[in-house]
């Protein structure tokens, strides 16, 4: 797998092995669930990425909230460009395991933030933990995922 980014002023490097922007990301993303969703990755800093999802219709279960479903996608996409990019060239990751603690209703016409960030950055194991906020900043999920390091 390759988010194939390429350097530009918007690079950050500190724990990430692969240059990318906010732009180069969102392009790759474009055709997939994360851009169907309207995930978008707003901002790289030098260990977490933050992106922002819209609720809207495509984003609710039948009594009117977001679905819990969509925090996990929001989550398990930004954990697993982060865990792609603190590797080297040639390495990759595989997400194995993603939980998510649902704490306060979104609404549709709201957007939410998710803000990733390292808990564990071993050989073969990476853990992430992603934030959700509300427009309102409430903390609405909190979640983490756990990758394997499948090739370095």
């Amino acid at each position: 797998m390759s988010y194939n980014v390429s350097p530009s002023k918007e690079s950050v490097k500190s724990i990430w092995q692969r240059p990318a922007s906010a732009e180069s990301i969102n392009q790759f993303h474009a055709n997939t669930l994360p851009g169907l969703l309207g995930i978008e990755v707003v901002e790289l800093g030098p260990d977490w990425l933050r992106a922002e999802m819209p609720v809207d219709q495509r984003h609710l279960q039948p009594m009117g909230l977001m679905h819990g479903g969509a925090s996990v996608v929001l989550a398990e996409t930004i954990g697993s460009v982060c865990a792609f990019l603190v590797l080297p060239e040639g390495g990759a990751a595989v997400g194995v395991e993603v939980n998510a603690n649902h704490l306060a209703a979104v609404r549709a016409g709201d957007r939410v933030s998710a803000t990733v960030r390292p808990l564990h950055l071993g050989r073969s194991i990476q853990v992430w933990q992603v934030e959700v906020t509300r427009g309102d900043g409430r903390l609405s999920c909190v979640a983490r995922l756990t990758t394997t390091v499948a090739a370095r």
